[in-house]
């Protein structure tokens, strides 16, 4: 296993790869009584505005999870390779930002359906680990 901080000017190539592929992620989140809640989600990064997004229904139980601000962690999985990653999130449901957060979505995996209570969850990345092979 590995482990980086983001210097988001240096981001070593293999890691922005198999971030950037299409990989179904896990994000989990902590219930207000302290249990993890673990869903499938897409997980888009986001190098330019240094954070990734996840896009969602803002009566989610992810979005009422984080909605005070949390700790979270995304991981991805392809055979052997994966990766996670941990950091602070936020729902934020202005236009600009939840327009960004589908943007970046859209790049990864395909333009989301319309959806007018759509909110984006905005990872403040802390740290990524992966296994070696990534």
């Amino acid at each position: 296993m590995t482990s980086w901080r983001p210097g988001w000017d240096a981001f070593p190539q293999p890691l922005l790869d198999f971030w950037t592929e299409r990989h179904l992620c896990t994000l989990t989140t902590l219930r207000p009584d302290g249990r993890p809640h673990v869903v499938p989600v897409g997980v888009a990064l986001d190098v330019e505005q240094r954070c990734a997004w996840v896009i969602t229904n803002d009566v989610s139980r992810k979005a009422r999870n984080v909605a005070g601000g949390g700790v979270v962690a995304a991981c991805q999985v392809d055979g052997g390779r994966w990766s996670t990653l941990e950091g602070h999130a936020t729902v934020v449901s202005d236009p600009a930002s939840v327009a960004r957060a589908c943007e970046r979505y859209a790049s990864r995996y395909r333009t989301p359906r319309e959806n007018p209570t759509r909110v984006a969850i905005r990872i403040e990345v802390e740290r990524f680990m992966s296994s070696s092979a990534v």
